[in-house]
């Protein structure tokens, strides 16, 4: 059998697996403690054997030895490999870690829908009104800072915003968040008053 497995007979090579597979594999399991790895070590034990079958002498036993002392060498290369691994990996810098950004980009989801629905209700006010609400709402202004910049009488400027609140009020098509800024009171200087 030796001078047939020697001469890459490959079902001498198939006896040879079939008799000694178990007796590796429970040496690697020996040599390495995790079945996993044992299989591994019993696998590349059987082609580093057929690699160097050549080397075989004609003569002698048994071959579950030279098996074994393969079995031996490949499980020493191994954990050597998976030490140089792990030092290689210990010695790359550190990656920053990444935040999760989901929430970040449901918040802009929900901020372009609302002011998509703020652009449309913005939309169906007539011009003055939303001149009004532009000044007194988003720009902070109070009455008689609007009704200055636009030239008109403080009570206009209340009026205008009071139709404005009551138009996108009546309309619903604001998200609560977008009603409570544009709501019913004054603005926002007015209050401090």
């Amino acid at each position: 059998m030796r001078a047939r497995i020697r001469d890459g007979d490959q079902a001498a090579f198939a006896q040879l697996f079939d008799a000694y597979a178990k007796a590796v594999y429970n040496h690697a399991f020996r040599l390495t403690a995790t079945w996993s790895e044992a299989e591994d070590v019993m696998a590349l034990t059987f082609l580093e054997a057929w690699r160097l079958r050549g080397k075989i002498d004609a003569e002698g036993g048994s071959l579950r030895p030279w098996l074994l002392g393969i079995a031996t060498n490949v499980a020493r290369n191994t954990r050597r490999a998976a030490r140089r691994h792990d030092d290689a990996l210990a010695r790359m810098p550190r990656g920053e870690s990444v935040p999760d950004f989901a929430d970040e980009v449901v918040g802009r989801i929900d901020d372009a829908e609302r002011l998509s629905a703020i652009k449309q209700a913005y939309g169906r006010l007539r011009r003055q009104e939303q001149d009004v609400v532009a000044l007194c709402v988003w720009a902070g202004l109070d009455y008689a800072e609007a009704a200055e910049a636009l030239g008109v009488p403080v009570g206009t400027v209340r009026s205008r915003l009071s139709r404005a609140r009551r138009k996108l009020a009546e309309w619903g098509e604001l998200p609560a968040t977008t009603r409570q800024v544009i709501g019913d009171r004054g603005p926002a200087k007015e209050e401090i008053r």
